[in-house]
């Protein structure tokens, strides 16, 4: 864990600046899906213990919704792309090419809906993440968990055998452009311990 928070500002630079390739290959993508035009930045990167994640994303009584996926290749972990209940509706509604406000309630529609853009903003950074550290990185198919911001990060942790030695969340936040609105989301990076001293090797820490 000390090797980790102790990130020199220009690893977290090089890190954030790789987030911002994914960003920009995600905001493509989604725009081509919903024929809106999204712009999306990546204004923090941070590694955070545990107990400080929950109050990072909403209000501990507001569920949250979160895309899950298996990290696998040459690094093993979870990744979670985490959004408070307001950019799920409005993320939604993007999507399914709905109007605004039209979306009342996370049926089955906005559902598959949110996987997809979760599979591609996570499947984006990934990508942005394998470039930068030379290594093969491949998500798995997405799960959506929706509930209490606490309640998804232990179900995301359920797997491991104890909790993640760190977690690298970067903070998104969504401009559609069309609309002059901004949402955020959060992605989740939680390497296995091994796969956490690769990416530390890969950034001449370990």
């Amino acid at each position: 864990m000390e090797a980790i928070t102790s990130l020199k500002s220009i690893q977290l630079d090089a890190l954030r600046e790789t987030a911002n390739i994914g960003a920009g290959h995600a905001a493509t993508a989604l725009s081509q899906m919903t024929g809106s035009r999204i712009m999306i930045d990546v204004p923090s990167i941070q590694v955070l213990r545990l107990e400080a994640l929950p109050e990072q994303f909403s209000a501990e009584e507001e569920p949250v919704a979160a895309v899950m996926m298996h990290m696998l290749g040459d690094m093993s972990g979870r990744t979670l792309l985490v959004f408070p209940r307001p950019t799920v509706m409005r993320l939604a509604e993007l999507m399914l090419r709905r109007p605004l406000g039209s979306s009342v309630a996370l049926g089955e529609l906005e559902a598959s809906a949110i996987k997809e853009a979760g599979n591609i903003l996570s499947g984006a950074y990934l990508n942005a993440l394998s470039d930068f550290l030379g290594m093969l990185l491949l998500p798995s198919p997405p799960s959506l968990v929706v509930d209490l911001s606490a309640a998804v990060l232990s179900s995301a942790f359920a797997q491991f055998a104890h909790d993640p030695d760190c977690i690298v969340c970067v903070e998104t936040e969504f401009t559609l452009l069309d609309r002059a609105d901004t949402l955020r989301g959060f992605f989740l990076l939680l390497p296995e311990p091994a796969s956490l001293q690769s990416m530390l090797r890969a950034l001449r820490l370990a």
